[in-house]
């Protein structure tokens, strides 16, 4: 799925209106393939005991969490692999076979017996189709990040760059309102039985859609320019001989963020309900709505680091995570009313919105363009796979342990490790290595 096998497009810089074209398509195309990703996060509660047959709801949680993580051992293989295919042959055909991938996987759960029907087979598929998926969302993250900083423009690139958690998070936000939409029209029985199969039938249609769109993008001026001038191929040694400083930092500055965002949002709704004893209705509606509003505010912040800096808005994040993850958790276990449970997610959200708004822009201005997808890519998702993929699973086992706030203080630990990478390393924005304007 090379770029040449598809129509050319006019030029990536020959105006306003062609990027902002680029950077809506690349956009819509990201939230179909967090869509498909989250899905699985979403129904949890309602496929766990088709695949996973036991008396107790923790342990059945605690399984499909396992998968939830195994999905995440892909996505190092998938940043590596597609990375350096979206460095050589462009970031178009990289988001392209992404897509490609991620509807493979939806259509293997969709289609999946449970249990009772072919046994060991069925979480066997499940952990398949997680595996390809996880390669999907692997190489997604790195071309999706690279190609909307390259397409935004010095000025912009914190705003436009933002539109790739903007498009995320909607991904996430759709699969919860497709959850509650099934929750209002079916019996409780039926979404059980066999509804939770429709979202992912969805996922694969929509893909299928996304995988056309992506093929008419516009190529990025830095892909081009770079092809162009010769520069050497990217590639795994390249990246670890000439950008190991680099590399680590990619690392280090996302380990508290992602395992933050993944806290606050994705374990949230099980937390809601298998801690704070919320139904799984209102426990999706609080997600919903404070998810929307999360949603929302990355533009703003990132418009904001185009004024003020990268720098400033991750130690903020770095600082209020330590100061009050901990409490927020601490007090979400106490509480039986659905708005004050509202307001404690809703401020998490917003302390993560200094890292979620401008994460990606800051690891695509580390690195140069022949090898900024793989950079970008590879180490993220390491520290994905260790923190962020792995967060349902710690959580609930420090819950099954019976230190259920041990959860809360690792992720405050993993904050402060940020921090104090946030606050030694340069402003990405005062110094880019992004050079196609």
């Amino acid at each position: 799925m090379s770029s040449a096998s598809s129509p050319a497009p006019a030029s990536a810089g020959s105006g306003v209106g062609s990027r902002l074209k680029s950077i809506i398509g690349g956009s819509t195309g990201n939230m179909v393939e967090w869509f498909d990703w989250y899905v699985y996060s979403a129904f949890t509660l309602y496929f766990a005991p088709h695949f996973f047959p036991s008396e107790d709801q923790t342990a059945q949680l605690l399984s499909a969490a396992a998968v939830f993580a195994v999905g995440f051992v892909m996505r190092p293989i998938g940043a590596w692999v597609m990375g350096i295919y979206a460095d050589r042959q462009g970031r178009k055909a990289g988001l392209t076979l992404s897509v490609t991938l991620m509807c493979l996987g939806s259509l293997i759960i969709a289609c999946t017996p449970g249990y009772e029907t072919i046994g060991i087979a069925a979480p066997a598929l499940l952990v398949l189709a997680r595996l390809m998926q996880g390669l999907s969302v692997g190489g997604e993250y790195g071309a999706s990040a690279t190609y909307l900083s390259e397409m935004a423009g010095q000025d912009r690139r914190g705003f436009f760059s933002s539109f790739q958690y903007v498009t995320l998070i909607s991904g996430q936000l759709l699969a919860i309102l497709v959850l509650l939409v099934l929750q209002a029209v079916m019996d409780t029985r039926d979404l059980e039985q066999w509804g939770w199969r429709i979202p992912f039938v969805i996922g694969a249609m929509l893909a299928l859609v996304v995988f056309r769109l992506r093929r008419g993008l516009a190529e990025t001026e830095s892909y081009k320019n770079a092809k162009a001038t010769g520069a050497p191929k990217s590639g795994f040694l390249q990246l670890v001989r000439h950008h190991p400083r680099e590399t680590a930092l990619v690392m280090l500055l996302t380990a508290g963020g992602t395992l933050a965002f993944y806290a606050y949002s994705i374990y949230m709704q099980k937390f809601l309900v298998n801690t704070s004893g919320f139904s799984k209705e209102a426990a999706s509606q609080i997600n919903g709505v404070t998810l929307f509003v999360f949603m929302c505010l990355q533009p703003i912040a990132g418009g904001l680091s185009d004024r003020i800096g990268r720098k400033p808005l991750m130690v903020a994040f770095g600082v209020a995570g330590v100061l009050f993850t901990y409490p927020i958790f601490s007090a979400l276990e106490q509480t039986q009313d659905v708005w004050t449970a509202g307001l404690l997610v809703m401020a998490a959200l917003i302390i993560v919105t200094g890292y979620t708004s401008i994460n990606a822009v800051v690891k695509a201005e580390l690195f140069p363009s022949h090898i900024r997808a793989l950079g970008v890519a590879l180490p993220y998702a390491l520290a994905n796979t260790l923190f962020g993929g792995t967060a349902e699973y710690v959580a609930l086992s420090f819950k099954d342990a019976g230190w259920e706030r041990g959860f809360y203080w690792y992720v405050t630990a993993m904050i402060g490790v940020s921090l104090v990478v946030y606050l030694r390393m340069r402003d990405t924005r005062h110094r880019s290595l992004i050079q196609e304007d």
